[in-house]
């Protein structure tokens, strides 16, 4: 089926930190219509092997395409790290693939010249060193401080963000020497975005903050708009959220992050 402008876009994630991506994306494009496919069976992916994140992806990426999406948003790091190039050549021309790390490495390129930068994610982020390659190859003398963060992932899904444990967990992390004497933070997991006013406290106004989100949505305008395919008007087709295992947190945070009650359709992967 041809890519038409008024097909979906579809953003794919482990749970509930893509939607800081979906809802920047519904913001900055409120005529497209998005498909999002929160795949709570195997979330957090930040512990998974490079495999089994390779798997999960392929088959999501092949539900989306049965969704007729014109676009794959990758909105997971774990996930970009792991499966990008894969996605890429299993989807091939029938539909873009957009992942959220190469936007953010862009920026850091345009904007970050010289500087300590700070980056956390999870341990399948940090460990596969594609922030650290892809800065390296600008040559913009970044120094990237990379700290894998296993803990705020499972901590953002369950809830308890929202508690005061939350501060004592993250106070832990960026106490770390190896984040000492960075001038910027980049937050390497959509979940993150969740807890980035408890971050931007920590460090009290000293180290800015990259939030991923926006920055995507700008890409994701910037790609469709090179092929033609941004929807002109609203074709009226409601916003979808699939999962693959239905949880309340998932349905409690896409009803705080759209302001509505969301009606989450279950898509189980390997039936």
């Amino acid at each position: 089926m041809a890519i038409v402008a008024q097909s979906p876009i579809g953003i794919f994630d482990s749970g509930i930190g893509g939607l800081t991506v979906a809802k920047e994306v519904k913001k900055m494009l409120p005529n497209e219509q998005i498909v999002y496919f929160g795949d709570t069976a195997h979330l957090p992916y930040g512990d998974k092997s490079t495999a089994a994140i390779q798997a999960y992806s392929v088959k999501i990426a092949d539900a989306l395409l049965k969704e007729n999406c014109k676009m794959i948003l990758i909105a997971c790091n774990s996930a970009s790290a792991a499966a990008f190039d894969l996605v890429k050549a299993y989807v091939a021309s029938k539909a873009l693939v957009v992942n959220v790390i190469d936007p953010v490495v862009q920026f850091l390129g345009k904007n970050h010249k010289d500087e300590n930068v700070g980056l956390i994610g999870t341990k399948q982020t940090v460990s596969s060193g594609v922030y650290l390659q892809k800065v390296n190859s600008l040559g913009k003398g970044i120094k990237i401080k990379s700290l894998a963060t296993p803990l705020l992932a499972p901590m953002i899904e369950e809830g308890f963000h929202l508690q005061n444990i939350s501060k004592d967990i993250i106070a832990s992390y960026l106490n770390r020497s190896e984040l000492k004497g960075i001038q910027t933070l980049v937050l390497g997991c959509t979940h993150y975005p969740l807890i980035k006013h408890q971050i931007i406290e920590f460090y009290n106004g000293k180290v800015q903050i990259i939030d991923a989100s926006e920055t995507v949505a700008k890409s994701v305008e910037n790609l469709l708009r090179k092929n033609k395919l941004l929807a002109e008007q609203n074709s009226g087709q409601k916003d979808k959220f699939l999962v693959s295992d239905y949880t309340v947190s998932f349905e409690e945070t896409t009803k705080l992050f759209f302001g509505k009650q969301i009606k989450l359709q279950k898509f189980p992967l390997w039936e």
